[in-house]
């Protein structure tokens, strides 16, 4: 599912569009000082909405970072989508990280899930199974089973995803999106070698979390 982002991400426009008219009208209206407090929305805004464009590192098998943000998990665990042991990635996003996701591995879309729920602090281990989340189940080319899950945090009240099962997803090819801070969570086989530790901080499709055998 190819998307020419254009910097700034579709998601945003309307909210882009609305706080940038909204400080214009005021501005017009009543001044630079009475604006002041939308513009810096407007700013606020742009930054969160940004989509830059990344390019993958050359290793056909590194799985890459989905999201921007910093890694607050890296251990073994249980996967609940594909009741199995795995080795988990957690990357928690502030509300100044880039909210593009984006998928770590080169693969077939398997299986996808969607769970509603709460919206505890994305930071917090238990977000993992008890706030909304999302997840997709990724095969790669060589039979090595991914999970990728988006879980909505405090302030995040919508995940989008648009992947679908069947679907083919390039390493580092868009297939969502989580509004105003969350987490990514990725599962993997216990065969895969750490690359990135607790407290990195990852940009998505730039960055590697690990590696498959």
């Amino acid at each position: 599912m190819s998307y020419p982002h254009p910097i700034i991400a579709r998601e945003g426009w309307p909210f882009v569009a609305g706080s940038l008219i909204a400080a214009i009208v005021v501005h017009a209206w009543l001044g630079f000082w009475w604006a002041l407090p939308l513009w810096l929305i407007a700013l606020f805004m742009l930054q969160f909405f940004r989509d830059p464009p990344r390019t993958a590192p050359p290793d056909p098998n590194a799985v890459l970072s989905p999201a921007d943000g910093r890694v607050v998990v890296v251990e073994r665990a249980h996967d609940p989508y594909l009741e199995r042991e795995a080795l988990k990635f957690s990357v928690f996003m502030n509300v100044f990280n880039a909210h593009s996701n984006r998928s770590p591995v080169d693969g077939e879309v398997v299986k996808t899930w969607y769970h509603p729920g709460s919206f505890l602090n994305a930071s917090l281990a238990k977000s993992s199974l008890e706030n909304e989340r999302a997840a997709l189940w990724i095969r790669t080319p060589r039979g090595a089973d991914v999970t990728v899950v988006q879980v909505a945090g405090l302030i995040a009240r919508r995940i989008l995803c648009y992947a679908k099962a069947g679907q083919h997803l390039g390493r580092g090819e868009r297939f969502g999106f989580i509004r105003f801070g969350s987490r990514v969570d990725v599962y993997l086989p216990l065969t895969a070698t750490l690359k990135a530790s607790v407290g990195d901080k990852v940009y998505a499709t730039s960055s590697v979390l690990a590696e498959l055998p």
